[in-house]
Order: C-alpha cells, then structure tokens, then sequence
C-alpha cells in the first residue's frame, strides 16, 4: 500500500471516529444517531456560490438548477423519505465572504453538508473549517488539485476535473494540431491559473509556453495582459479565466485587432454566458476552442440533456438553458446517487464511505474517479469548437491524470439516464 493511501486510509478511520463521537449534535438523524441537518423526514445542505460580484455571470443559474433538480425529486418522494432542502448563500466570489456564509450554513442552520461550494481562492479559505467541524464537503465547483487530498481533507471531494488534467488535454490537442505555432497562456492569479498551467507544461515543456500573463478578479482591465501577448505574436493563447474575464479579453483583444486562436478552459467557455457578456461582439467566440465533459445543452437530442431541459422548464422557471443549467443538475444527479448508497440511516461518515466506494456513472462523458486515496472528481474531457451560435463536440473522450501519466482516448459512453431522472438505490 502506498503512502497516500495509508494516510488516506487512517484519514477515514479517524473521521468516522470523530463523528461518532459528536452524536450528541442537533437533528433528528436516521439510525437512532442525532445527525445534523437530518431528520427523518428531511436532509438540509447548503451552498456558497457567487450570485452577485465579478464570477456572477452565468455562474448564479448553477445553484438554483441544483434546486430545482432536487424539486424534482422531491415532488417523487425525496431520497429514502426524506425531501431535499438546499440553501444557497452569495459569497460575492469573495473568500472573506465564503467564510462567513459557510460558518453560517455550518453553526447557525446546521446543515449535513456543503454541496458544490463554488471557487477556487473562495473554498481554498474554508477547508480547514469544514474539516475540523467534520462537514461532508461534496463535489466543489473548481478543478483545484487541493480537493484531492484525503489525507488532510478527508471529507472533501472534487467534480470538475483537475485543471492539471484538463491543461495536459488542450495541451495534447495544441501539440498535435498547431505545430510550430507560438503558444501563450493568461491565467487567473490562483490555483485556478497556476493548476493550469502546470498541467499544459507538462505536455508541451517549460519552455513551451512562451509568454505567461495572470489577472485578479478585482482588476476588470486585461488590456496590459493582452498587450504583452500580441507583443509576443503568439498564435495560440490558452486561458484560464471565468466567464466574464474570457469575454473581457476577447474584446480587448479585439480592440488591439489581435486575433490570436482562442482554448479555453471548461469553467470560462460556456457560449451562452460568454456570448451573453459580448453582447454585439459575440461573433468573437467564432472558431473558440475548448473542453466539457457534460452533455452539450445544444443536443437536445442527448437524453440527458432532454431531461434536465425538461426538468428546468418544470422547475426552473424555463431559465435560459445553457451549460451552468446542465452543470447544477449533474451535480443534483450525483448528490442524490450518493444519498441513496448511503442509505436509509444517513449520517456524514456513511455518506463519505459511499462517495469513496465510486461506481457512479452517468451523465459525464468520463469517469469519475471517487475512492479512498482520490477524491479529485472527473478524469477526462472531450474538445468543443464554436461554429455560429453553436458549441459542439468533435473527436474522442480523453482521460488521463494530474501527474505524468498519458493522455488517452476513453471509449464507454455514459448509461441513458432512469426513466423518471432519479437514480435507483
């Protein structure tokens, strides 16, 4: 047995230990244990995500999707009788912020667990906190390395993929379809960017990047960044942004007529939102390059897609459907996949015992990696191009890790989703 998994190993056996004795928290909890934010009846989780401030913009449909998900379970009898409660906290994309509202979710509503809490530097400021209070930390919405540390962290599970995976794939795909071109990078000045970047290193090589620009989410002025890439004449820029800062340095780029190939990262390529933030100026996202491993929200024909469309019309006030819609409801889906293997008796170490167990599938297009020594969430992506007012797939699945390990083709599609959208026990 490997080191990590050793201490992962202890991790678990010393959290359940711990749980076990806190059974004298509030709540009515399933197994004669008080649990909190359980009750027979009902499970409480709660959320922080940025409903106002500089990451909003498409960013705030990804809670109330989840929501409304679980709306739909609940109207079917919830998950071993109990119904869904979720409660959604804006932290602005402030860390200082983040850290009071999850203390609030925490102390003052109890809630059994945090679900999807968004952000890098945001959750970075909580995992300690919600480790020490021995808070189930699910399937955070960021592809920081950090939620893989079960040694430390032993409650806290990643969902998107590592954005060291992810920069290794772009990276792969630049490699073999730009050849000889000038690569360039402008990152976010956090794990977020510096993940990224050492995932694409690894594929092209230190020296493969040759000009390397960061921004901070408080400063909504990239024209010095995107300055010193068109000085560089680069011809592939790769980014590592949110929404509104790939849509910023489009435009900006676009004001310098620097027209460089765009790759972008998954969490800042969603076209709805970019194109919604360039407004008259979206033919810019013309040709982009990035990676998802979702159902497309543009193939209605996926039955996946077709659910959590039919699902938002019913319960989401028919929001405009984009792939923060599809994102909040996948989460949902896993959520209550981890409920039900769980089980009836719910209680947080059990709920951390069944993610670490995995077999979960469906809807993502790669696999997910739960057990005990990795908590780090999807191994894979597939490539998008923007053709029109369109962002489609081409090309195979690839998976691979966040060390040194190949990039590789990934063949099984994911199952067709249950008939009523709600996974079996």
């Amino acid at each position: 047995m490997q080191l990590k998994q050793v201490l992962a190993a202890g991790a678990s056996v010393a959290l359940v230990l711990a749980v076990a004795a806190c059974g004298g928290d509030d709540g009515g909890g399933g197994g004669g244990a008080a649990v909190p934010g359980v009750t027979d009846t009902e499970v409480v989780v709660g959320t922080h995500m940025p409903l106002t401030g500089p990451a909003s913009a498409g960013y705030s449909k990804i809670a109330p999707a989840t929501k409304a998900y679980f709306d739909h379970v609940n109207a079917n009898g919830g998950v071993h009788g109990r119904k869904i409660t979720y409660k959604i906290m804006d932290d602005g994309y402030n860390p200082a912020n983040t850290q009071q509202v999850v203390r609030q979710l925490v102390l003052q509503d109890k809630v059994f667990a945090i679900l999807n809490g968004l952000g890098t530097g945001t959750h970075t400021g909580v995992l300690d906190f919600l480790a020490s209070n021995r808070v189930p930390d699910l399937f955070v919405a960021s592809g920081s390395r950090s939620w893989d540390q079960p040694d430390k962290y032993p409650g806290t599970f990643g969902f998107n993929p590592d954005y060291t995976v992810e920069g290794k794939i772009l990276a792969t795909y630049i490699q073999k379809n730009f050849p000889g071109q000038k690569v360039c990078f402008l990152g976010q000045d956090d794990d977020f960017g510096r993940d990224s970047l050492l995932g694409i290193e690894k594929i092209l090589g230190a020296t493969g990047v040759a000009v390397k620009q960061k921004y901070v989410t408080t400063e909504p002025n990239v024209a010095p960044q995107v300055g010193a890439l068109k000085a560089g004449a680069c011809q592939v820029v790769m980014l590592a942004t949110v929404p509104p800062f790939t849509a910023l340095t489009l435009g900006t780029a676009a004001r310098l007529s620097f027209r460089p190939q765009w790759v972008v990262s998954n969490v800042g390529a969603d076209y709805t939102t970019v194109a919604g933030r360039l407004g008259e100026a979206k033919g810019l996202l013309e040709g982009m390059l990035a990676v998802n491993y979702l159902p497309s929200q543009f193939d209605l024909d996926d039955p996946w897609t077709a659910l959590f469309k039919k699902i938002n019309d019913q319960y989401n006030g028919s929001a405009e459907f984009d792939g923060n819609i599809v994102y909040g409801m996948a989460v949902g889906y896993l959520f209550v996949q981890a409920l039900q293997a769980a089980g009836k008796d719910l209680t947080r170490e059990g709920i951390i015992e069944a993610v670490e167990k995995g077999g979960f599938r469906g809807p993502g297009l790669a696999p997910l990696r739960f057990s005990g020594d990795d908590h780090s969430g999807y191994g894979g992506q597939r490539m998008t191009k923007v053709t029109g007012t369109t962002q489609e797939y081409f090309g195979p699945i690839y998976e691979t890790d966040e060390a040194d390990g190949p990039v590789k083709e990934y063949a099984d599609q994911p199952p067709a989703p249950p008939a009523n959208g709600i996974p079996a026990a």
